[in-house]
């Protein structure tokens, strides 16, 4: 029964440590997109859509930082 105990806490500790590693990899390139667009409010949008759509294009994330800059110089104000 002992091993089974240290065996669930390990496991669930794990789970939490990725599942926080994960989460903060997204805040730090949600914050990343967000400090590009700056105060504009409609770039603020795009710039998450944007990252957003990098996701679903599976962009390595040592290529997001270059990849969200060229996005951000090529938004237009409607």
């Amino acid at each position: 029964m002992d091993y089974l105990i240290i065996f669930l806490t390990t496991v669930t500790g794990l789970y939490f440590h990725g599942w926080l590693y994960v989460r903060i990899r997204r805040w730090m390139d949600r914050d990343l997109a967000l400090s590009l667009a700056g105060k504009d409010e409609g770039k603020r949008a795009f710039m998450l859509a944007q990252l957003a759509h990098a996701r679903s294009l599976k962009i390595k994330r040592r290529d997001l930082p270059k990849w969200l800059e060229a996005t951000a110089a090529g938004y237009h104000a409607r």
